[in-house]
């Protein structure tokens, strides 16, 4: 035998007789290289580049990245293929050619039958159900465990680097990645699993080969790689280690191509593989390859898609979910076409070298590759849509049971806030999650350790007039260092939508914009706050769209869900901002005037220690405003008493205040009012946040026991109807009343002027009033935004004190318009 190779070698030295004649004294090992170089090349026509020269694909610039399951299907990044696949494949053609005797070639009309054969049995096994059944019956895994996506890896990697042009991929190669390769195939493992392995890829390599020569039926040598060799394996493990066999020859004929030009060792072996013969006729055979590119590349698909499935972890869906159900009755069917295509492919690829490299055959070898690419796509279409659905089954159950671990994270006791700020606060490998805004420099979440921290959670779209009066706060309370008040760190937490169709570069912008100004600890990232945290925020903080301060003790335990409110209402003065806290400030307060205005102007608390009579009164009406004013000037002249009056606007309608202001200040109608519309916004945002306060606190239908609550009620009814006044005598609140019923008893002051010299001004002026309310004023109403977090779930009208009903309206909210809750 080996004296016949020999000879055979001679009459034909670039036809390896030994691969077609396999015998024990042939190098049946070399041949079925060839072969499945052959195979490799055709998977190198899975890379999805553009030919530029000689019907060449040549390699991508992308570089080989790690092999991760997508969290949508989208989001995978394939290995580029470098597929210099008209360069690549007819090099292999040669060698592979099947032959009648030792040194002959095919001839074209061979050639034309072993295509056509298989065509044909393409068409009279087109019953998938039929096949599988043959396949699925060779199907007996013993539960032997390989480490595929290891395997995947390096096969790719090959394919990856197997091209006419390897200093593209050298020149994008960086040592890190490298190193990442040697680290994913966990190399001692790894090398040991190739050697258990070896023998069944070089098996594969054989007999695809040596029947790809013979013209053995596609199907007969499909379910023969099935029933001899693979039969002990899991569908996947059966489909990478036929591309691992395809991918060894593949990546050696090409390693023989790079180097020939400068190896003498390398020249004499391309020769043999008649490595520049094709080479030199590349351009002719490029449509043929064109279509083995298309069919290669859908191979590797849906190897990826088999290879997910299988890695789908157990303990979040089972083979009862529906999408995996469906797959996992699909993937049988998938890999013999898989295989079975892998097998055509070698067929095509031994007949070009039958036919020379005459184009004989175009029209089958088309139509039967792409028939095959088509049944594929259609497949990994499939399982592709399954597996999208999978994953999102997926994500759904880990973001609920990192839900469920936040939940009882806040119920449990700590020794420190760490734990629970880093389970909120998602960093993953990033150990500067913050960046603390006096510096502006990145920080470990370690400075937040056993510190009252207050999480200010709001939207992207949080007020200028928010931050300011916020951040004067803030920095009041930092003057005094040495005062409790001083030991809580401020951490902005920004709720955004988390998908990357919706995070684009002006948003990125706009939160970069909005966390330059403030000088609190904030996150470099909104997207550290995962689903399961923007989910707990809102569910069990109430968190819709307006700004929320909750506050979290050393411990990290809550300690209230929003201190928001106090922090407008009293400030620092608020510290610790604990629950506790809130109740005993309320204790502490009485319904007069510096609830309403303190730390607003100091103008007014000057008025209040003069003790003098002060009309505190807002509306949007410019006609009531005048009649209102004029009115009282007339009455306190009579009744010769100290007025002052005070303009605070509305809790809506800029435009419509700014008009009454330009009045008053034209007409001289008003002793003060505020120019600065932020001092009004606060102002109408204390008078809310003492309602939301109460509400916070359970206290919105304590009509009898808390006055407070009454007056707040009514003063913010009053505003939604129209114009109102307050008159205090001093600190002392006298009438809280609404604009008719106050101008009508100012204008009837001549009824009740007798009373003033016995009962004094205030008195008088507040019975004559509660008279008219009587008889003028309707009950109050209430329209709360879903946007305002805590809604009651019942209110009492403070005019009656039953209980009110309840609508839904529906407003639009411009700039100037609509507050949080509507009065």
């Amino acid at each position: 035998m080996e004296s016949k190779v020999g000879a055979g070698s001679l009459q034909q030295p670039i036809v390896p007789s030994s691969v077609q004649q396999p015998s024990p004294g042939s190098n049946v090992l070399q041949g079925s290289s060839q072969l499945d170089s052959l195979q490799q090349s055709s998977q190198q026509l899975g890379s999805q580049q553009q030919p530029t020269q000689l019907g060449s694909y040549p390699l991508s610039s992308q570089q080989l990245v790690p092999y991760q399951k997508p969290t949508q299907l989208g989001s995978y990044q394939q290995p580029s293929l470098s597929s210099n696949i008209a360069l690549q494949q007819p090099s292999q053609l040669g060698p592979l050619q099947p032959a009648h005797q030792l040194g002959s070639k095919m001839t074209p009309l061979s050639t034309q039958q072993l295509i056509k054969s298989d065509r044909g049995s393409m068409l009279t096994l087109s019953d998938d159900n039929w096949m599988v059944k043959q396949i699925q019956a060779t199907h007996a895994p013993d539960g032997r465990q390989v480490d595929i996506r290891s395997l995947l890896y390096v096969v790719e990697d090959i394919l990856n680097r197997a091209t006419l042009n390897p200093d593209v991929v050298i020149k994008a190669d960086t040592q890190a990645q490298i190193e990442s390769l040697e680290e994913r195939i966990h190399q001692g493992g790894f090398l040991a699993m190739l050697d258990a392995l070896s023998y069944t890829i070089d098996r594969i390599s054989c007999e695809i080969s040596y029947k790809a020569m013979g013209g053995t039926d596609a199907h007969q040598t499909t379910l023969s790689i099935f029933n001899s060799m693979l039969s002990s394996y899991a569908w996947d493990a059966k489909l990478v280690l036929t591309l691992a066999a395809f991918a060894l020859n593949y990546g050696e004929f090409w390693l023989l191509a790079q180097i020939y030009s400068t190896n003498q060792l390398a020249k004499s072996m391309a020769l043999l593989r008649q490595v520049p013969g094709i080479i030199e006729h590349a351009g002719t055979l490029k449509p043929r390859f064109d279509a083995l590119n298309d069919l290669i590349r859908a191979i590797l698909e849906v190897t990826r898609c088999v290879v997910d499935f299988t890695e789908l972890p157990s303990i979040y869906i089972t083979p009862e979910v529906p999408a995996l159900s469906t797959a996992l009755n699909v993937i049988p069917t998938a890999v013999y076409w898989a295989v079975r295509s892998i097998v055509a492919c070698a067929t095509q690829i031994t007949s070009f070298t039958g036919m020379g490299y005459e184009f004989v055959a175009a029209t089958e070898a088309h139509w039967e590759l792409s028939t095959l690419a088509h049944k594929l796509k259609n497949m990994r279409d499939h399982l592709k849509k399954q597996l999208e659905i999978c994953y999102q089954y997926i994500e759904g159950k880990r973001d609920e049971e990192s839900y469920q671990m936040l939940v009882n994270l806040f119920e449990m006791i700590h020794i420190d806030n760490m734990r629970v700020l880093r389970t909120l606060i998602y960093p993953g490998d990033d150990l500067q999650p913050l960046v603390d805004g006096s510096t502006k420099k990145r920080v470990n979440i370690d400075v937040l350790r056993r510190k009252n921290v207050l999480l200010l959670i709001s939207t992207l779209d949080i007020s200028q007039d928010e931050l300011s009066i916020l951040e004067q706060i803030y920095n009041e309370s930092r003057m005094h260092s040495t005062r409790l008040e001083s030991l809580y760190e401020l951490v902005w937490i920004p709720v955004v939508d988390r998908s990357i169709q919706y995070w684009t570069d002006p948003l990125q912008n706009k939160f970069e914009t909005v966390r330059s100004t403030m000088p609190w600890y904030t996150l470099h990232d909104p997207l550290l706050i995962g689903k399961p945290a923007v989910r707990f925020i809102k569910e069990k903080w109430h968190f819709r769209n307006k700004p929320i301060l909750v506050v979290l003790d050393p411990q990290g335990k809550v300690v209230s869900p929003n201190a928001i409110h106090m922090m407008w209402i009293w400030g620092s003065n608020a510290f610790p901002f604990t629950t506790l806290r809130e109740e005993q400030l309320w204790r502490d307060e009485t319904w007069r005037l510096e609830l309403l205005v303190d730390g607003i102007d100091q103008t007014i608390l000057n008025w209040i220690k003069e003790g003098k009579y002060i009309f505190l009164y807002g509306g949007d009406d410019s006609e009531w405003v005048r009649k209102f004013t004029n009115e009282a000037r007339k009455v306190a002249a009579a009744a010769r008493i100290p007025l002052e009056m005070f303009y605070v606007g509305k809790g809506s309608k800029r435009e419509q205040v700014r008009r009454v202001i330009n009045t008053i200040t034209l007409e001289k109608l008003s002793s003060s009012y505020w120019q600065d519309p932020a001092m009004i916004w606060f102002f109408w945002t204390r008078l809310e946040s003492m309602l939301f306060s109460k509400i916070q606190l359970g206290k919105s239908d304590d009509h009898g026991a808390d006055p407070v609550m009454q007056e707040i009620k009514r003063l913010l009814s009053y505003d939604r109807e129209g114009g109102w006044a307050v008159l205090s005598k001093g600190s002392s609140i006298v009438v809280n009343g609404h604009g008719n019923t106050v101008w009508t008893t100012l204008s009837e002051y001549e009824t009740w002027k007798e009373n003033v010299a016995l009962q004094g001004f205030d008195v008088a002026f507040k019975n004559h009033h509660d008279l008219r309310h009587g008889e003028k004023y309707p009950c109050c109403r209430f329209e709360f935004s879903h946007n305002a977090g805590r809604i009651p779930e019942r209110m009492r009208c403070p005019q009656c004190h039953r209980n009110m009903e309840e609508f839904t309206t529906f407003l639009c909210c411009h700039e100037e318009g609509v507050p949080t809750i509507l009065y």
